[in-house]
């Protein structure tokens, strides 16, 4: 196959970023409808990081300060957390450009330049996760960018350069993007900067991997520069308390579903019969690098909420990338060649209901009705630009355990496995949690507490897994709280008040917070209760 025209491919690339992260651009917000939770942890995070706080000295996340950086630098500037989303998407995507560019132009031929571009800048400008469920959501974009940064690096490192040596642009994109890995979600950093490295030394780019390990040092240096030299230790304390927390010890299937459930067995097979039909092509460091990657995409998707297997769109172009000459067999008598076209088309077949779901989410976004939605802080001005469906902000559902004695259903309690009741103050809390209408649940709260004159300048912590509320009115935020909880008592110290929902959104935080209040023996005094 020919290699690509420069020209002609890097216009393909800017047709792309313009199409998919412009697009939405022209709606004038960004309106959502799925995670409105998620939606809250993230403008938590911005705000506070627009005002000049850092991710781990100033609050707690195990998500690294360049997921949220780019948002929080438009936001600074002016624009609404919606319209800072999209600014931001298109900023990664541009900046993404010469390096996704760069690695296409100089190690595939064919259609897969585009293809490997497509996927790329897919990733950074989707409008949901992931999944085959259509919706819009801004929830875990930052698993989406580490996706991008992920692919690019792995496909410098699987596919030596086809032009000519050039170890310092190669040495700089390579380091910069595990620098981008471990600033952004450090469990790909864990996952794939070993693979990287290893890579370069097996195709003996010793100066590549020198430079890169040069650039990767340079950005620990700027970020220690900036945030100190505590920035890394509170950071790894973070990724740390939040592995070892039990509110949520996996975000979705456990790791044997992962690798042979239902859902994951064909992208596993898929997976294994590519690295054998590389080994058996001859194709020894490819298939030794298939190999050593095998667990960190899988660890990757065990530990991402939906446990999507985005690496399938990347075995795909990786698999036709190393395609052997014709006529190879194997033992069996199978053509290589086409065992290992055979398996990469299986491979983006079982990714292609997540990746279309990626690809038309933008393009699903222009076609959203602005007269179904409302905003999810009103009264907020500049940021009433982010937006959800008014069925979802304002209809208050939840999940309410029926197996108790006020509802004649004493007898199957105990079988019924719901674990410790949550017992407070000599009351046992419902067991009960709220499912939708997040938006109106948390203003209520908030405008009753500011109507009773506990608001202005106090801060709350929250009984429950969100402690959003001071983004709806005259609160402040809790000094080293947590926008999303895991575990122990952060930002408890900087309280006035304790808030326990009788109806929270995750009933296991309200139990683990208040055992852990109780834990510290302190002493409260109730103040003011409502229904909620």
């Amino acid at each position: 196959m020919n290699k690509p025209n420069s020209a002609a491919l890097f216009g393909f690339f800017v047709a792309l970023i313009v199409a998919i992260c412009g697009v939405p651009l022209l709606k004038g917000g960004f309106y959502m409808n799925l995670y409105e939770g998620d939606t809250y942890h993230l403008m938590q995070i911005v705000i506070r990081m627009a005002d000049g706080q850092w991710p781990h000295l100033d609050f707690m996340t195990p998500i690294g300060a360049l997921a949220f950086a780019p948002i929080a630098l438009f936001v600074k500037t002016g624009f609404g957390i919606g319209t800072s989303f999209f600014l931001a998407q298109a900023l990664v995507a541009t900046v993404f450009l010469p390096a996704v560019w760069w690695a296409a132009k100089t190690r595939l031929v064919g259609v897969l330049p585009y293809l490997f571009g497509l996927v790329v800048f897919v990733m950074i400008g989707a409008l949901i996760h992931g999944s085959a469920s259509q919706g819009i959501s801004v929830s875990m974009h930052y698993n989406r960018w580490a996706w991008a940064v992920a692919f690019l690096a792995i496909l410098m490192v699987f596919l030596p350069n086809s032009d000519r040596e050039s170890p310092l642009i190669e040495g700089v994109i390579i380091g910069l993007c595990l620098a981008m890995l471990a600033l952004i979600k450090v469990t790909y950093f864990v996952a794939f900067a070993p693979v990287v490295v290893l890579g370069l030394a097996l195709h003996r780019a010793i100066r590549t991997l020198g430079v890169a390990i040069i650039v990767g040092l340079l950005v620990a240096v700027l970020v220690t520069m900036f945030a100190g030299t505590q920035f890394w230790w509170a950071y790894f304390r973070d990724v740390v308390g939040v592995a070892i927390s039990d509110i949520r010890p996996k975000p979705g299937a456990d790791m044997a579903a992962v690798l042979g459930g239902p859902k994951f067995l064909g992208a596993t097979i898929a997976l294994l019969f590519g690295i054998i039909f590389l080994r058996q092509s001859g194709k020894q460091i490819p298939g030794l690098l298939l190999l050593l990657l095998a667990p960190g995409f899988v660890f990757v998707t065990y530990q991402n909420f939906g446990n999507d297997p985005q690496w399938l769109l990347l075995l795909g172009v990786l698999l036709l990338a190393t395609l052997p000459e014709n006529d190879l067999r194997n033992g069996f008598g199978w053509d290589l060649r086409t065992a290992l076209r055979m398996t990469a088309i299986a491979a983006m077949a079982f990714a292609a209901p997540s990746f279309f779901n990626l690809a038309f989410s933008p393009f699903r976004h222009a076609g959203s009705d602005e007269e179904k939605y409302t905003a999810m802080l009103p009264g907020s001005g500049v940021h009433e630009d982010l937006k959800t469906w008014t069925v979802r902000a304002t209809r208050v559902d939840a999940s309410i355990a029926l197996d108790g004695p006020e509802y004649g259903l004493a007898s199957y309690q105990e079988a019924a496995d719901r674990g410790e009741p949550t017992e407070f103050m000599n009351e046992t809390l419902p067991r009960c949690e709220v499912d939708i209408g997040i938006p109106a649940w948390l203003a209520t709260i908030s405008n009753d507490l500011e109507e009773a004159g506990f608001a202005e300048g106090r801060r709350i912590f929250a009984a429950d897994v969100l402690s959003s509320h001071w983004l709806f009115g005259s609160f402040e935020p809790l000094e080293n709280g947590a926008p999303w909880y895991y575990s122990g008592l952060p930002g408890f110290d900087s309280a006035d008040y304790l808030l326990v929902p009788l109806c929270p959104l995750l009933s296991k935080a309200r139990h683990t917070v208040i055992e852990a209040v109780k834990e510290r023996e302190i002493a409260l005094t109730e103040i003011r209760r409502t229904p909620l």
